[in-house]
């Protein structure tokens, strides 16, 4: 089922037949608001990092975007404005919005405000009718009713720690706020289907035969998500492995239990950060890490990794590579193609996306080092995963770019043959005894 799909089904259960909404992934509402645009009497896009403007023509007028003063949300906010008449736009000065930035957490006054200012001219349908639950799972979708008047949908931010809780008291004196979650939306469904790439499990499964952990032994996922990689490793090793894994989002740590309930507690899922772990010195025999120290102080969340690793043991880390190509399986123009080739630059401040990875390890002390830079293909174009990195290029495409790019897809797709590829950095470091 198609996430318009079950946004559909959730509305009817739920007695509505039109609402606002607001969301950090365009791609989650994008099909709703093009197929039924009545649907939708207001929309905000929050600090999105990428953003297909097409499926939103007809919602425009409604439709406000708030964005940091400065990289890929502004950048993203200004593209989409060119091209969405009646669009509005809203600033956060001296804020620098990032795929994972705790916004609400840290502007929660100003985007507030904004939303409800905006809000208050489009979102004037009548309140929830009826004795519907307050909470409750529909279509896959789980759903939480906080205040009272015209009905407000929260879809999930893909990785802000705290979500929209720090908003919620203070919309829910305005609107009846349905906050929205679940294993098929959000940053939950993206982490999912990028679990679920053959290539992506292959690059997992060779960075566990490299790091070779003990059956038995001890083991430390740093930035889980949703445990998509957890579960993997647990049907792996069998019963005897222990995995802890650890997270700074309770939305994601709350799914990812969820996720995992059948295999009880050979993994624990910990609230905690990479960059000041939640356990003594020399506590694991493995410890690993996926795409997570692009986010956050790379150095300081190695030093962790090490820290609490025994002497002897083998820290895996793999982050995103914005340093190679990206490469789509389409028929461009070179001036397209050159766009398209640009991987999106989602790396943060003492982050690392690129080949610096290695030295970073070995110059934090760890030994026998394996690095192993690997291609990953997606080729489910109806996936999220796929939606989200599509989305990056085509926020940076202009209108008749677009075209183009739709054309070449199409003709791909009836070819048969609709591919994307795109690196990561892998590598295998040995504390030393």
């Amino acid at each position: 089922m198609k996430i318009v799909e079950r946004l559909a089904s959730l509305m009817q259960h739920l007695r509505l037949e039109a609402a606002c909404f607001a969301t950090q992934i365009p791609g989650d509402i994008a099909d709703l608001a093009a197929q039924f645009p009545e649907r939708v009497t207001g929309l905000v896009l929050c600090v999105p990092t990428r953003l297909d403007t097409r499926p939103f023509a007809h919602v425009a007028p409604r439709l406000l975007i708030i964005a940091g003063e400065a990289g890929l949300s502004a950048e993203t906010s200004r593209h989409a404005l060119a091209q969405l008449p009646g669009a509005q736009e809203h600033i956060l000065p001296g804020y620098n919005a990032e795929g994972w930035s705790d916004v609400v957490a840290d502007r929660r006054t100003e985007v507030v405000g904004a939303m409800i200012s905006f809000l208050r001219k489009s979102c004037s349908g009548p309140p929830i009718a009826g004795p519907q639950a307050t909470s409750g799972t529909h279509s896959g979708l789980s759903y939480r009713v906080v205040g009272q008047g015209p009905p407000l949908v929260l879809l999930p931010f893909l990785l802000a720690p705290s979500q929209w809780e720090p908003a919620l008291a203070e919309l829910g004196q305005h609107f009846a706020v349905i906050q929205v979650g679940g294993r098929h939306i959000g940053g939950v469904a993206v982490l999912e289907d990028r679990a679920r790439a053959p290539t992506y499990r292959a690059m997992f499964r060779h960075l566990m035969d490299v790091m070779a952990p003990r059956t038995d032994g001890r083991i430390l996922d740093v930035g889980c998500g949703s445990g998509a990689l957890d579960r993997l490793l647990a049907a792996r090793l069998g019963t005897a492995a222990r995995i802890d894994a650890i997270d700074v989002n309770p939305l994601l740590l709350r799914e990812a239990a969820e996720l995992a309930r059948e295999f009880g507690d050979r993994i624990v899922f910990t609230l905690g950060s990479a960059l000041d772990l939640p356990f003594p010195e020399e506590t694991f025999d493995c410890v690993f890490s996926v795409t997570v120290l692009e986010e956050c102080d790379a150095n300081r969340a190695i030093a962790e990794m090490i820290r609490v690793a025994r002497p002897g043991a083998r820290i895996g880390i793999v982050v995103r590579a914005i340093d190679f190509a990206q490469w789509w399986n389409l028929e461009l123009p070179a001036a397209i193609s050159a766009i398209a080739s640009i991987p999106p630059q989602s790396v943060g401040r003492g982050g690392v996306a690129d080949a610096s990875l290695y030295a970073r390890m070995r110059h934090a002390g760890l030994v026998e080092l394996c690095a192993f830079p690997t291609l990953i293909t997606l080729d489910q174009p109806e996936g999220p995963i796929w939606r989200y990195r599509e989305d990056d290029v085509l926020s940076r495409l202009s209108p008749e770019n677009a075209i183009a790019w739709s054309d070449a897809r199409e003709k791909a797709d009836r070819q048969g043959v609709l591919v994307q590829a795109h690196a990561l950095h892998c590598a295998v470091g040995t504390k030393p005894i």
